[in-house]
């Protein structure tokens, strides 16, 4: 896992991964005890924390779209990711491989 704030694209993976981690969260501990235990505030603050995660992302996304000249085909698999469970530490994984390609 990637935690700097140097560049965007540091900036991104990072949020990225925290995202990623919210999203878990909500999926697998939060809904259940809602649903299970009917323990509703948990849901209600990882729900937000996760939001708030998602828009940072998707802002983060669109700067590193014109900061490193990324195509939309990129963009659109970088935004997808963020929708599928562990989709974004795979994202993370690849930008790292790139990374150190370059």
């Amino acid at each position: 896992m990637h935690f700097s704030f140097k560049t965007a694209l540091d900036k991104f993976r990072t949020v990225a991964v925290l995202e990623g981690i919210s999203y878990l969260i909500l999926l697998f501990i939060a809904m259940p005890l809602k649903r299970l235990a009917g323990i509703h505030e948990v849901q209600k603050y990882v729900g937000w924390a996760h939001g708030l995660l998602f828009i940072l992302f998707v802002a983060l996304l669109l700067q590193v779209w014109v900061t490193y000249k990324w195509s939309f085909y990129k963009v659109v698999v970088a935004f997808i990711s963020s929708l599928i469970p562990f989709g974004t530490f795979i994202l993370d994984r690849r930008l790292e491989k790139e990374e150190t390609q370059k």
